[in-house]
């Protein structure tokens, strides 16, 4: 069996998906990590130390431990912050190892903790296996750039990484075509989704639950909330749904993130007032993995609007639920819906095109059929099978040569 050191520099698994910089990362690092701990495999999760209160090292479960590593101050850092204390939390994982020994694989999720990594495999010369969630250069393409530095890195990294995980074709050919990745190294790894918790149920039922009138058309936004994920055009399309006489609300599930979460928020609340939809929009704060399937069973539809999407997991959870998706035709979305089976995928940001694709995903004659065929496409998508993908893949690795810069 493997002992697997996984990289999770800039947020812990173990914190509420949609704060602050936790998303879908999270989700991933936490179930992924549990999958294999439970495969008989041993992982250690390395994360930089935001509370001095933090104990040094949590047992999640047999196999599964969380390391908080000293790397600048103990408290929550701006993302222009984090940049800086990489080495330090590298010199933390390495001085970690030197008491453990080193691992058979090392494990980055996210281009700060491939920084930390790609140093760490060199020193070791062990293995590295690189989740990057997101990529500059695709997002600067679909939205705005950020970092020219983030650009090199990902790049430097992606050259030398001996394994990169897509988590769907689109995302394996976005490293060919913007990294000149190799193929040979690209692996598609996709995600899971936890069936214990996300599955159909009784809409009525779920909407008592949740203390909502239960004959109201519900849509559902759940994410960060910042520029990138398109809340506002979540808004918009309910604005316009309503303008159409469908009496509609919307529940936005997540708080602010990144340099503009705060100006996004205070634009939607702005944005609500002017339209007249106070009664009709309701901000719920990011919930636990047990309230957000209520939400995602209580709604008629979900829309997930993002600029851009490496995969889309709230997608995915959204359809094992049985709610169907109106999804932007962008990254691993187009794997994940399936028009007029699933959900539809909309190739505009006009609210009019958005609020057609709800129309036509709430007709009766299509909102049964969808929802049975979401459940059946989710249950194609396991934790345990995508850790059982990356365990075979660090057991190939350990007997090949490593890529070298």
């Amino acid at each position: 069996m493997a002992r697997l050191a996984v990289l999770s520099y800039h947020t812990s698994p173990l914190a509420q998906p949609g704060t602050g910089d936790g998303g879908g990362m999270n989700v991933y690092v936490r179930e992924l990590s549990s999958a294999l701990a439970r495969l008989g495999h041993e992982v250690d999760v390395y994360t930089r130390r935001d509370d001095a209160h933090l104990r040094d090292t949590l047992l999640v479960e047999p196999g599964f431990r969380v390391h908080h590593v000293t790397a600048g101050p103990p408290t929550p850092l701006s993302r222009e912050d984090f940049e800086r204390y990489v080495d330090e939390f590298a010199d933390g994982v390495s001085a970690s190892f030197r008491c453990t020994g080193a691992p058979d694989a090392i494990h980055a999720n996210y281009w700060l903790s491939a920084i930390a990594g790609h140093r760490l495999k060199h020193e070791l010369n062990v293995p590295l296996v690189v989740t990057f969630h997101t990529l500059e250069r695709v997002k600067a393409d679909a939205f705005e750039a950020e970092s020219e530095v983030r650009s090199t890195q990902e790049a430097a990294i992606v050259a030398c990484a001996d394994a990169v995980l897509a988590s769907c074709e689109v995302e394996a050919e976005q490293f060919v075509r913007y990294y000149d990745a190799s193929p040979s190294r690209v692996h598609i790894v996709p995600l899971g989704v936890q069936h214990a918790f996300f599955a159909p149920g009784h809409r009525p039922q779920a909407r008592r639950a949740l203390g909502l009138e239960p004959d109201r058309t519900l849509l559902l936004y759940v994410g960060r909330l910042q520029a990138l994920k398109g809340v506002d055009l979540a808004l918009e399309t309910l604005i316009e749904t309503r303008l159409r006489g469908r009496d509609a609300t919307l529940a936005i599930v997540g708080g602010p993130s990144g340099p503009d979460g705060r100006a996004t928020l205070a634009y939607l609340h702005q944005r609500v007032a002017d339209a007249g939809v106070i009664d009709h929009v309701t901000f719920v704060a990011p919930q636990s993995h047990q309230l957000l399937s209520s939400w995602m069973r209580a709604a008629d539809a979900t829309l997930v609007p993002s600029r851009s999407e490496s995969f889309g997991l709230v997608a995915l959870e959204s359809s094992a639920c049985g709610t169907p998706v109106v999804a932007s035709e962008v990254g691993g979305l187009a794997n994940l819906v399936e028009p007029g089976v699933n959900g539809l995928l909309v190739n505009s940001r006009a609210p009019g095109a958005w609020a057609d694709a709800v129309a036509t995903v709430l007709d009766e004659d299509h909102a049964t059929t969808m929802s049975t065929a979401a459940v059946l496409l989710a249950k194609r998508y396991t934790w345990r099978s995508a850790g059982e993908s990356l365990a075979s893949l660090t057991d190939a690795l350990a007997t090949s040569g490593l890529v070298h810069c």
